[in-house]
């Protein structure tokens, strides 16, 4: 079983946030981006650096992930993926972010084969009992903008 929670902004210990997700626009569509190891889509994001706060988790991985070099990041919220295993339970935190792009480098440096555009969250997701949750909560975010 897994299971997608919410907490608002500085309501997690900080050094429990563990992952930056970036749920990202470019030119009016939504950026989803495969890794080389997978053939399936999933929004932009990362493992948090030892030393690294999350806001700069965030804007490094959106850059190595998508070739990034212009962008804003507004922050959602935090979420975590709360996974049954045997009798236990884990949750590992991470947080949320929106990003709009201004420039994309054409050329991707790291893990990721390719990224792709989509007007709306892709079928074949690499996580799909988590991805749509996060897709839907930033859309709450923007329509009450």
């Amino acid at each position: 079983m897994v299971k997608v929670n919410f907490y608002e902004l500085n309501s997690i210990q900080d050094n429990k946030l563990k992952f930056a997700v970036m749920m990202t626009k470019f030119n009016g569509q939504w950026i989803y981006v495969r890794h080389k190891d997978r053939n399936t889509w999933e929004i932009p994001g990362g493992h948090r650096e030892e030393s690294e706060n999350i806001n700069d988790t965030a804007s490094r991985e959106l850059f190595e992930e998508t070739g990034a070099t212009k962008f804003q990041l507004t922050p959602i919220c935090i979420y975590s993926v709360e996974r049954e295993e045997n009798v236990n339970y884990t949750e590992s935190f991470g947080q949320l972010f929106y990003s709009e792009v201004d420039t994309l480098d054409t050329v991707l440096h790291f893990e990721i084969s390719e990224i792709k555009l989509f007007d709306d969250i892709p079928d074949n997701l690499t996580y799909p009992l988590i991805q749509p949750f996060l897709h839907k909560k930033v859309l709450e975010f923007l329509n009450k903008m």
